[in-house]
């Protein structure tokens, strides 16, 4: 009885590894300093996207709590945590042009009345202390600055002003600001140029921003 005759499968060659130059094997310095640097910009990006993005500042809006030439960072992660409190430094979309970035602090919150009297805030009926503010120095926006409201905020958005009240354009021109705007909460200044007098304003290196 004739039995069928099986053929054995012949084994692949053990596959080689190919030869790395000199300086890219494992262990070597020049890869593990490329492998850092890779995993350093990678954290980078990630943390630029995510949680901490570098801003500067063009304009005298926010005199003089942010000065032009301030750069600042900005935590973008932090709402995901806490709310949107009334004093935060926030940077926004702006409302007429979502490619703009504005930077501004919140005054008003969700169902809470409004009113500008004076230059002088005031938050369902009672003044409201405002030691940050600029409100003496000269206007580019008109005197009808110092007088707005009273107006409800509604939910979910926000009523916001610059610290330099005669010379921002905020919530008293283009109304209240969407809370799904707001980008993140200014937190330090960690660079500051005087482009005036082309000089580093060392003083305000490290200033935490409230």
């Amino acid at each position: 009885m004739s039995g069928e005759r099986v053929t054995g499968i012949p084994q692949k060659p053990k596959a080689t590894r190919p030869h790395l130059p000199k300086g890219w094997q494992k262990g070597s310095r020049l890869r593990s300093n490329i492998e850092a640097l890779g995993m350093a910009v990678g954290l980078a990006i990630v943390l630029r996207i995510f949680v901490v993005q570098a801003f500067t500042i063009p304009s005298g809006s926010m005199i003089p709590t942010l000065l032009v030439g301030d750069y600042i960072l900005v935590n973008k992660f932090i709402y995901h945590f806490t709310s949107v409190g009334r004093g935060d430094i926030v940077v926004f979309r702006s409302p007429e042009d979502p490619d703009r970035d504005y930077i501004k602090r919140i005054i008003g919150q969700p169902g809470e009345k409004i009113a500008i009297k004076g230059g002088v805030v005031f938050v369902n009926g009672q003044p409201l202390k405002e030691a940050y503010a600029d409100a003496h120095s000269p206007g580019g926006l008109g005197g009808y600055m110092g007088t707005w409201g009273p107006k409800v905020v509604p939910p979910g958005y926000y009523f916001l002003l610059g610290d330099n009240r005669n010379n921002s354009r905020d919530s008293r021109v283009w109304g209240f600001l969407d809370g799904g705007l707001i980008r993140g909460r200014a937190f330090l200044i960690y660079f500051s140029w005087n482009g005036e007098h082309h000089t580093v304003r060392w003083s305000r290196l490290g200033k935490v921003l409230h």
